[in-house]
């Protein structure tokens, strides 16, 4: 597994570039089929912000795409709530794999425990009618209801997308195309 160490905000000593490769390292014992694993350490400049050390990773296998990010008030804490996240991930990704695909089970009917702890379930389900609009106006929309994002359809394209609000402040378009 090839490990990529980029900072941001932080210059990446080796000694902490050393401390990365030996906590992620272990993930390669776990999963085999890992192709690369990028990580970047980050520090928040705002100082309102208590948490500002950031570790994020991202785990190209030959199946799904692993991400996980943490933040802490110290870069290594950072590091190691990050591994330990990724690990059970990698985890979940190989039970899955073992047990192929499931069927999903149903809502689980109120006061009983679900069935299988480890996996997420579908708890609710909410349907909304889907109304044409431009994105500029579903952002309005995201706004106005206060959401993280808001699904909508294109009245260019006529196809559903998704408008969502970015960390950074700014807002991202989804625009699904069918493979």
């Amino acid at each position: 597994m090839r490990l990529q160490v980029k900072g941001k905000n932080v210059e990446v000593s080796e000694a902490l570039r050393g401390y990365a490769q030996e906590k992620l390292g272990k993930l390669e014992r776990h999963l085999h089929d890992a192709t690369r694993l990028e990580l970047e350490l980050a520090v928040e400049r705002n100082p309102s912000i208590a948490e500002n050390q950031v570790a994020e990773a991202t785990v190209w296998t030959k199946g799904p795409i692993l991400r996980a990010s943490e933040r802490s008030t110290d870069m290594r804490a950072s590091i190691d709530l990050l591994a330990v996240k990724l690990e059970r991930q990698v985890q979940r990704y190989r039970a899955r794999r073992r047990r192929g695909p499931t069927r999903h089970p149903g809502p689980a009917a109120e006061g009983q425990p679900a069935v299988n702890a480890e996996e997420p379930l579908i708890v609710k389900t909410k349907q909304f009618p889907v109304k044409p609009m431009t994105p500029e106006e579903a952002v309005l929309q995201l706004e106005l209801i206060g959401h993280d994002f808001f699904v909508f359809k294109n009245v260019d394209s006529d196809d559903v997308n998704v408008v969502y609000r970015r960390r950074d402040g700014n807002y991202g378009l989804i625009e699904p195309q069918v493979a």
